[in-house]
């Protein structure tokens, strides 16, 4: 089981390496292809909206193959889409080989997630999916820099090259260590697309949506939001999503540690929290102290909320979860995508390269006030069903005490 989980974190690795060291290389891809900072921007939301897009298109076209199978195909489609990416002549082919590698990205987290959780017993399964993000979010202490130093020293084509191999190295992985799992019997499409009728499942993305939405907000700026505002040097960038990265490691293990005991209130906490610190982001990131620490919170507070959403659907949609997992991964992706663009219309407005950091304040409040409503609607369904449950058999009693 362990090495099960390490060969899915060594996938998850290479993945979020890819989808997140452009943050540190938007101006030197800005600069080689002579677009606007804003514009090579699109390269987060291209990515992201092709997960939002891949993650139910893979998912359905793998349901005729074994879970493996399916993880094996995803990788060695990542590696073409960052082959595309390093080798594109303009930014139209860089934008589509990005798109092309973000196909895989939802399908194998979602897959992934059920894997993992198959691997465990219940009360444990928050915790294996978190151990499979962590390779997600040790990309971000390790992979996210090491390719941002590459491609600022030597390029950024260089950069995606090795990303690459990395996808080379996690289809290996998947290959020797992920077991076969046999299809869940008599599960049918019509099954797995059952789940979208639950307002739980559809509430509990839709709070992915806007709370991860929140963290991307500030994080897709970050490079010339901390040379513009703080004053930190563009080589000072790595070290800077290093902390990010140690927030994000910090802030999933925890998140999986608790989700497993206190789910609702873990998200609560974090989610609160979260649109607090976003808020403070505005003040903090003119001092290059706080912005440092702040950028630690972000990372902490944003990745906490992971591993209990992705729990959160696959219990709500449980029997078939494989296909709403993989759609709540592209649920952070569309968060992903929809906060690039905001913070890049923000930016544009002359608003400055802190005014995102507004939008993903508001991003994650209005994921906090949906995890309350849920909560309520949760107790609500509770309640009713106790009442109906124990009122069936009260006249009878009634009736026969009265004659």
């Amino acid at each position: 089981m362990p090495l099960a989980l390490l060969a899915l974190a060594i996938g998850a690795f290479g993945i979020g390496t890819t989808e997140f060291v452009i943050m540190g290389l938007l101006p030197e891809v800005a600069a080689d292809f002579q677009v606007s900072i804003p514009t090579a921007g699109f390269l987060v939301t291209g990515y992201a909206l092709g997960v939002v897009l891949g993650a139910p298109l893979m998912t359905v076209l793998g349901t005729r193959v074994t879970r493996k199978r399916m993880l094996m195909l995803l990788m060695g489609l990542f590696v073409v889409g960052n082959v595309v990416s390093a080798l594109a002549p303009v930014f139209g082919v860089m934008l589509a080989g990005r798109v092309i590698a973000s196909l895989a990205h939802g399908a194998f987290f979602g897959i992934g997630s059920v894997v993992a959780a198959d691997l465990v017993a219940p009360q444990k399964k928050a915790g294996a999916i978190a151990m499979m993000f962590t390779g997600l979010t040790v990309a971000n202490v390790v992979g996210v820099p090491l390719g941002t130093y590459i491609g600022q020293s030597v390029g950024w084509r260089t950069t995606f090259f090795v990303v690459a191999a990395l996808g080379v190295v996690g289809l290996l992985g998947v290959a020797r260590l992920v077991p076969e799992q046999p299809k869940a019997e008599g599960v049918r499409l019509r099954h797995e697309l059952a789940a979208f009728r639950n307002v739980q499942v559809l509430l509990a993305m839709a709070m992915t949506v806007l709370g991860f939405g929140g963290v991307f907000a500030a994080i897709t700026y970050i490079t010339p939001m901390m040379t513009e505002i703080a004053d930190y040097s563009a080589s000072s960038v790595t070290w800077l999503l290093v902390l990010f990265g140690l927030g994000m490691v910090g802030g999933n293990l925890l998140g999986g540690k608790f989700a497993d005991r206190h789910l609702m209130p873990m998200l609560y906490v974090s989610l609160g929290a979260l649109s607090v610190i976003l808020a403070l982001f505005t003040l903090t990131a003119h001092n290059k102290i706080a912005a440092a620490v702040t950028i630690v919170l972000i990372g902490g507070l944003g990745f906490a909320t992971v591993p209990p959403l992705q729990k959160r659907v696959l219990d709500q949609a449980a029997g078939a979860p494989t296909l709403a997992s993989a759609v709540n991964i592209g649920a952070f992706n569309l968060g992903n995508a929809l906060s690039a663009w905001l913070g890049g219309l923000v930016i544009a407005a002359g608003l400055g390269y802190t005014a995102p950091n507004w939008v993903g304040a508001a991003l994650a409040a209005s994921a906090l006030v949906l995890a309350v409503l849920s909560s309520a609607l949760e107790r609500r369904t509770a309640t009713r069903s106790r009442l109906v449950a124990g009122h069936i058999p009260e006249p009878v009693e009634a009736s026969v005490a009265r004659h």
